[in-house]
């Protein structure tokens, strides 16, 4: 292992060679329909950002066009089309079609319509899907991965590759191959997906990413909870895995905490799905309001029609117990400021150990205290911004103890906010991420030390 100093000189180093030469970057980047996806938000801040540093960032998606709520730096191309994907998968005959026949459902138009109607999500019914796209050298889909690779090649070389999950790693070697490029791969929340899978698709991916893991020259992972989850999930090597954690846009948000509501408000942001937890903040805010502390809990977030039966069983238990509730629906980005910046105090207790947290990072860029369970990225978020505190995961009641704790002592709830206000300035800008990832990406096109 190199010492702190030798890797300080050797980051300054690359951070230099960075600075001087303005890079070439492919970010991939996949859309998810018309679904607010924190990979894609991330992906697509991340590419402006870099380019505002003067780098050349194409950020090409991939299935369907990207939905951000801001404004939307990728390129017009989009490969692997979400039609054209699902037909070769499923029938042979369109794995020999011309190319320009293709064209026909490969266009932004046809993948916004069809992106319009609710596609399945549920990784139980995306094995099959998940597995070709890992083969994708010498499987179903190799006639997608020949047009992105022809494309490439009328294209300047970029001087660096970034893919935005392991679930595309198998692009990795033909990319390398084709472009000589560096290859790196984000890393960010995938495994939830992995697990999700039925067998014998689950070990079939995990041994595909496994074999592929030599192709790829680096790993970034979004917090430091995921760089040691993922080196022992995936068996990473430590001298492939960097961290670059996650940052977000504070523009348009205010420049300062607000006063508390006079009836406090309780928050949730994030998909409206079970394993966000929702259920159990609903259990805890009953908890709240029996012990005489009046108060309201809202929601806001993206909801896929499967999922319209766990919230109507939600509301329908709110409804029988006498608890006030709101559901605002999915929010583009001004009302989602505006929604964050009307609260309290935002928990979303997922039941799984988050790497990103993002929805934790937009509430405290909006002055908002958070509740959070004490796994994933959410010890570390709040460690470094004093924005919040912790409780025990999946339990109502420790969860109802931390969300009193918060309201009823007005001045711990404004120096929380403060701090989460603050914090998230100083920890999480997104301008942050991109210096920090132009780091890693520099030490790929210009390793100015070897490891030993």
């Amino acid at each position: 292992m190199r010492c702190a100093r030798f890797r300080q000189i050797e980051r300054t180093a690359n951070a230099l060679c960075a600075i001087k030469h303005s890079m070439r970057i492919l970010q991939l980047t996949a859309g998810a329909a018309s679904m607010y996806c924190g990979t894609c938000l991330r992906d697509n801040s991340l590419a402006a950002a870099l380019m505002k540093l003067g780098h050349d960032v194409t950020l090409l998606p991939l299935y369907t066009p990207t939905l951000t709520d801001d404004a939307n730096v990728s390129n017009e191309k989009i490969f692997f089309g979400g039609i054209s994907v699902y037909l070769e998968q499923n029938y042979a005959l369109f794995r020999k079609t011309p190319w320009l026949l293709d064209k026909l459902w490969d266009s932004k138009a046809a993948l916004k319509m069809a992106a319009k109607s609710t596609i399945p999500v549920d990784p139980h019914f995306l094995g099959e899907m998940t597995v070709s796209m890992l083969e994708v050298e010498h499987g179903r889909l190799k006639k997608e991965l020949q047009k992105l690779l022809q494309w490439l090649e009328s294209e300047p070389r970029p001087d660096v590759v970034n893919l935005p999950y392991t679930l595309l790693i198998g692009l990795a070697a033909p990319l390398k191959k084709s472009l000589q490029s560096p290859i790196c791969c984000t890393l960010q929340g995938e495994d939830l997906f992995l697990e999700g899978l039925q067998e014998p698709y689950k070990t079939r991916a995990l041994n595909l990413i496994r074999q592929n893991i030599p192709h790829v020259d680096c790993f970034l992972a979004v917090s430091e909870y995921y760089a040691e989850f993922m080196c022992r999930y995936l068996g990473i090597p430590d001298r492939k895995m960097e961290i670059a954690p996650l940052g977000v846009t504070t523009d348009g948000y205010r420049a300062e905490p607000s006063s508390a509501n006079e009836r406090p408000r309780i928050g949730y942001f994030a998909r409206i799905a079970p394993e966000k937890g929702m259920h159990i903040l609903a259990d805890a805010y009953k908890i709240v309001r029996e012990t005489g502390f009046d108060c309201t809990l809202e929601a806001a977030g993206y909801m896929a029609a499967e999922h319209r039966p766990y919230l109507n069983g939600i509301e329908k238990q709110l409804r029988e117990w006498g608890l006030d509730f709101r559901y605002h629906g999915a929010l583009d980005r001004t009302q989602k400021i505006a929604y964050l910046e009307s609260l309290d105090v935002l928990s979303t207790p997922t039941v799984y150990a988050d790497p990103k947290g993002m929805f934790v990072l937009e509430a405290m860029a909006a002055g908002i205290p958070v509740v959070q369970p004490d796994h994933g990225a959410f010890p570390e978020i709040i460690r470094k911004t004093g924005g919040g505190i912790l409780v025990k995961p999946e339990n109502p009641q420790s969860l109802a103890d931390g969300l009193l704790t918060v309201l009823r002592d007005r001045e711990l709830r404004g120096n929380l906010a403060r701090r989460a206000h603050s914090g998230v300035r100083e920890h999480y800008r997104v301008d942050a991420m991109a210096e920090r990832t132009v780091e890693i990406f520099a030490h790929q096109k210009f390793p100015v030390f070897q490891d030993a």
